[in-house]
């Protein structure tokens, strides 16, 4: 019987009303009040209702939780709100330390913290305008991420409307994971189908959540919890005052919040939470991984702010490793793409953490001797923080007496030329230039996402382009035409020119970033950012003294030296050649450049001699940071530097009453300019 459109539209409401707690009661609260028969039959009046009148459906409707074709890949968000990872603690010690730096930070004698169990699953954001779910999204690296609200609005426990009257805008952060029980079963299926396992819960989820196809995301069964209200607006600045009332205000807007989060009077109630979840974790349905642990005042938490990577006011506290035994049935080599020669276990395979593992790095020769390990041995495997394995001991008294000793080899087993290990080193290297496999992970690591995220070009391109000779080095790729790629195996006239696109567009990588991408030793993406935005262009990082490196903060002798050696190397700058012919940012962007200069219009005047920097290197750094160094002292001089034996310009300034510096203040002020301008 179909009812007017008016009637439709007030039945339509209360029905999703109802459905909407009915939901909230058993997928949040496990308090369901009518049978699944019951609830079956109210969804179906409603669907009947909705397509009767499909323009009434709308997108907070239970009927939206899985709809729609699947998608063709996930949109890049920015986060409003940077989500920061966390620092960890691995000992009752460091949480104690954390306590001492909280106290001397905020001036508080006793802060209060509250303990929230770490759940090992995948960090996301839900974005509600007026109270409607409008955006999910994925961490990413932080700053962006990727968006996946479709697939979000399959969780059951992610409410599609928030319950009660929530402000305009509300952004919340949580974890969705997969239950223990839900990973068992998805992993028997996959088994019985002939598919890859999961290795652990926390992938799982991961990969459940990023199916291009809600349907297929719908059927894995995942959950969430939510612990943080990052962003909210409010008529009046009545908003939580207290990561308590943050909790408690996201329970009453229907987000699954875990019960076991607990306000903490002291550090050592906080220690008590932890080693108490420590023995009880293998007891909860799903997997854990620590405990977060959070200064319970917000605003002292916006007062004593962030590092670059993380907020001050939060850790995790990290469970010791698990262990376990197993038996070292091989060890084979690898090289990787700075000619790094590694030792690799190959273990007999066994679970530990909630996942199978079957190798471990051996780091180098003096760790196998150091631990004495052999071919056939019995070992006791540690995962380092829950995520690394790692080979603790060996069970000697486990010996048969038919273990064999491991020779390092003497030969690059790729590509047969000699390896060496320098002085004062750990780490063999293969003395080969143009060995395959440093060749293929060096392009990998060049076109890695982190670098010049060439999007389309994995490893097995990679093989199929350096097999067929097309590539020698990155700078190819800039030159590959869309005949060539049509002659690779399985690629059509889309993929080629989806590739090509991809090359073309890495050449807009900002300078730091194709930096980071070139593979410099000790140079990685932070360092790559400080180097960038301290000597601005390729031409001037390569010209640089050791001297003007070590002028830089955080810039110690082994970085100063690698990049010094990389500079030396022939080949290499013929690579960097290739690449600036290419097109590739080999600069820092004008306006970078300009946010850069900390000693903008700052004019410094050096008298006598100085011990640590001579007086151009002095000079040099001045003008790299903005400033301008000056001949003569006049009431425009900003700062005299005086060093050993200063002459009269000193005696002017104490006369002018200009600012004078002794070399140590000096020091400090370009150390101090140089940490700004690097952030």
């Amino acid at each position: 019987m179909k009812v007017s459109k008016t009637e439709a539209n007030k039945a339509i409401a209360a029905l999703r009303e109802e459905l909407n707690r009915h939901n909230y009661l058993y997928y949040v609260l496990d308090q369901p009040e009518i049978t699944d028969a019951k609830y079956d039959q109210l969804y179906g009046k409603l669907v009947a209702l909705e397509e009767q009148y499909p323009e009434l459906v709308t997108a907070d409707s239970p009927t939206q939780r899985v709809g729609g074709a699947a998608g063709a890949g996930f949109q890049t968000v920015r986060h409003r709100i940077p989500l920061l990872s966390l620092n960890n603690a691995f000992s009752e010690q460091e949480l104690g330390e954390f306590d001492q730096r909280i106290k001397r930070l905020t001036g508080e004698e006793n802060p209060a913290y509250v303990a929230e169990l770490k759940i090992d699953g995948l960090t996301v954001t839900l974005t509600y305008q007026d109270g409607v779910l409008t955006q999910g999204a994925t961490r990413g690296d932080g700053v962006t991420g990727e968006e996946v609200t479709a697939n979000l609005k399959t969780v059951r426990t992610i409410p599609l409307r928030l319950r009660g009257t929530p402000p305009g805008l509300v952004i919340v952060r949580g974890e969705v994971y997969m239950n223990k029980s839900d990973f068992e079963t998805l992993n028997r299926t996959r088994e019985d189908s002939g598919e890859t396992l999961f290795a652990n819960p926390r992938n799982a989820a991961a990969g459940s959540l990023r199916q291009l196809d809600p349907k297929i995301t719908a059927a894995r069964r995942l959950d969430g919890f939510f612990y943080d209200l990052l962003w909210w607006e409010q008529a009046e600045d009545t908003g939580p005052a207290t990561q308590e009332e943050a909790l408690m205000q996201l329970k009453e807007w229907g987000l699954k919040v875990n019960p076991t989060s607990t306000l903490c009077a002291s550090i050592e109630e906080v220690i008590t939470f932890c080693r108490r979840w420590q023995g009880e974790r293998l007891t909860l349905p799903y997997e854990i991984d620590g405990i977060v642990v959070k200064l319970n005042s917000l605003q002292a938490q916006a007062e004593i702010g962030t590092t670059a990577k993380a907020p001050r006011s939060k850790i995790a506290f990290k469970f010791p490793a698990q262990e376990v035994e197993t038996q070292v049935r091989e060890i084979i080599v690898n090289v990787g793409r700075t000619g790094a020669v590694t030792p690799l276990a190959l273990l007999t395979p066994v679970q530990i953490g909630g996942s199978v593992v079957s190798r471990a790095t051996l780091h180098n020769d003096d760790f196998i001797r150091e631990k004495e390990i052999q071919i056939g041995d019995t070992v006791i495997l540690r995962k380092a923080g829950d995520v690394i394995p790692e080979i603790v001991r060996v069970v000697k008294e486990k010996r048969t007496g038919e273990e064999r000793e491991f020779q390092f080899p003497t030969a690059c087993p790729v590509c047969g030329s000699s390896v060496y290990r320098e002085s004062g080193e750990a780490v063999t290297r293969c003395l080969g230039a143009t060995c395959p496999a440093q060749l293929k992970e060096f392009i990998i690591h060049f076109a890695s996402r982190g670098a010049m995220n060439i999007e389309g070009l994995g490893p097995s391109i990679i093989s199929m382009l350096l097999t067929r000779e097309m590539i020698k080095d990155p700078a190819d790729l800039y030159a590959l035409t869309f005949d060539q790629l049509l002659t690779l195996e399985r690629f059509g006239e889309k993929s080629a020119r989806n590739l090509l696109t991809a090359i073309e567009r890495s050449k807009a990588t900002p300078f730091d970033r194709v930096l980071f991408a070139l593979g410099i030793r000790h140079v990685g993406a932070e360092m790559a950012r400080r180097l960038a935005t301290s000597f601005w262009s390729i031409d001037q990082l390569l010209s640089a003294t050791k001297e003007e490196f070590l002028a830089v903060p955080d810039i110690g002798e082994a970085i100063a030296e690698s990049v010094i050696h990389y500079a030396g190397e022939e080949q290499n700058r013929r690579l960097i050649h290739k690449l600036k012919q290419a097109g590739l940012q080999m600069a820092l962007a004008p306006e970078l450049q300009e946010a850069a200069l900390p000693l903008t219009g700052k004019t410094f005047v050096l008298t006598g001699s100085l011990a640590v920097l001579n007086r151009s290197a002095a000079e040099e750094a001045i003008r790299r940071l903005g400033g301008k160094p000056g001949s003569s002292v006049s009431r425009h001089t900003d700062y005299v530097v005086a060093g050993k034996d200063p002459g009269s310009k000193y005696q002017k300034a104490q006369e002018l009453g200009v600012k004078i510096l002794d070399e140590d203040e000096f020091q400090n002020m370009l150390q101090q300019a140089a940490a700004r301008q690097g952030r």
